[in-house]
């Protein structure tokens, strides 16, 4: 019996042997078959040179896993922040500034580039370490992990670098300290005052504050401070086309919300003082230049009217234009600016200038034509002679002077003797004046049309250089 179950063995194994040997040679033929793909992809990646060491796992995914036991990670509920439900965590906030990139009068804000850290400690991501070094992570980890979240008030617009990879830095300390890195590029509102446009100077302010949400992290949760007072604000040498940055300041305060309390605020402060330079070259000379333009027609002679009305409306023209550029570029104020004042005192004196000469064409008038009706016409005189007298010239008209008119008893005007008196001759050396009111002088004035271009000739250099005097003193 044991005889038959023996033999009955062996013709059961010579029987699966061959099965064995067969499954055996495929699966040689397979291993050597991925063998030589991966001979094939390694050979063109390297050049020809098969490196079998890439069939091993992944060195930097091991490490993360083993960076990921390593903070316990998963052993934590990283949504609640540290020591919740215990006194308030402190955030140090150091704050580097790369850049101002730009500042808008128009939209009232600015732009500004740089590096915000976070300072604080997290028992529950501290590692032992034998050498106490820190541990440097991107941005993958702090997905992971809680960071305050903290934000910038009055902000239009913000963003993280992404250029290469995100511009974040995550460094933990084997005691649980940890560093948090990031660089962004925010648009702020600054409330500008353009009282005393362009010759102002700016404050604006970016603010920090821990993030509003329905667990917002008021000061009984988080509490952000500059981490090294003063010098928790650092700038790098920021050059700027129209403005010269005076001063660059931290400081501390609080922010009350009705609905969820009081929160830490934090405030970067700096104070801009506008270069004068591009706006005098661009506004204050060719203001100057236009109201010295407009004195020239005092030089012109009064009866040169297409000269002097052409030079005056084109000064006021070019005025309106300088006003017209200059309040397109600011914003719409409901207050009167530093820079409107001088613009519209020049346009004042530009428009008196014209003015004036339309006083003095008028009264050239008058006294043309009264002179014309005092005096008896000749039978000759044509009517087209008085039309010489409308304050033009008439290259086609020959004006020739009026021919003497002859002397009759009825002209002839007898001056009565002068009654003596008992007064004494004035001595040499003494000057005779003679009290007038001031309608006679006004009517002097009138009936001498030439001296108002005379006396327009210093009055009116001398009250423009006066406002001018006025104005820089006042605004400078």
């Amino acid at each position: 019996m044991n005889f038959a179950l023996s033999v009955l063995r062996l013709m059961c194994l010579a029987w699966l042997l061959p099965v064995v040997l067969l499954k055996g040679s495929n699966t040689q033929n397979q291993r050597r078959h991925k063998e030589v793909y991966l001979g094939e992809n390694t050979r063109h990646k390297h050049g020809g040179r098969i490196d079998f060491k890439t069939k091993k796992s992944d060195s930097t995914k091991s490490l993360l896993i083993k960076s990921e036991q390593l903070l316990r990670i998963e052993d934590h509920d990283f949504a609640m922040r540290p020591g919740f439900g215990g006194s308030a965590i402190p955030v140090g906030i150091d704050v580097q500034v790369e850049s101002i990139d730009s500042i808008s009068e128009v939209n009232m804000d600015f732009t500004m580039t740089l590096y915000l850290r976070h300072y604080w400690q997290d028992d529950r991501l501290a590692f032992p370490s034998s050498n106490n070094k820190s541990r440097t992570f991107d941005a993958r980890l702090v997905k992971k992990i809680w960071v305050p979240d903290v934000f910038f008030v009055h902000s239009k617009r913000s963003f993280i670098h992404d250029t290469t990879m995100e511009n974040i830095m995550l460094r933990v300390y084997p005691d649980g300290n940890i560093l948090y890195s990031v660089r962004i590029t925010v648009t702020a509102l600054c409330s500008m005052d353009f009282s005393r446009f362009p010759l102002d100077t700016q404050n604006c302010s970016l603010e920090l504050e821990s993030c509003e949400y329905d667990n917002a992290y008021n000061e009984n949760d988080l509490m952000l401070y500059w981490k090294n007072g003063n010098d928790s604000l650092r700038t790098d040498e920021i050059a700027l086309s129209q403005f010269f940055i005076e001063e660059f300041h931290p400081s501390f305060g609080l922010a009350f919300y009705s609905s969820t309390g009081w929160y830490n605020r934090l405030y970067i402060n700096f104070i801009l003082r506008r270069h004068i330079f591009f706006f005098m070259l661009q506004t204050y000379f060719p203001t100057m230049l236009m109201v010295m333009l407009s004195w020239v027609s005092f030089w012109i002679d009064r009866r040169a009217v297409p000269a002097r009305v052409s030079l005056g409306i084109t000064t006021v023209l070019t005025m309106s234009t300088i006003i017209t550029g200059v309040s397109a570029s600011m914003p719409q104020v409901s207050y009167v600016k530093a820079v409107d004042i001088y613009l519209w005192a020049s346009f004042l004196f530009v428009f008196l200038s014209v003015i004036e000469y339309a006083a003095v064409n008028y009264f050239t008038t008058v006294e043309e034509m009264k002179k014309l009706q005092k005096g008896k016409l000749p039978v000759s005189y044509d009517a087209t002679q008085a039309m010489a007298y409308d304050g033009c010239f008439h290259d086609d008209i020959d004006v020739s002077p009026f021919p003497e008119l002859p002397t009759t008893p009825s002209t002839t005007r007898t001056i009565p003797p002068r009654a003596s008196s008992t007064e004494p001759p004035p001595t040499e050396g003494t000057r005779l004046w003679r009290k007038r009111s001031v309608g006679k002088n006004i009517r002097f004035i009138m009936s001498n049309s030439y001296m108002i271009d005379s006396y327009s000739r210093i009055i009116f250099p001398v009250a423009y250089l006066l406002f001018n005097i006025i104005y820089w003193c006042i605004y400078s």
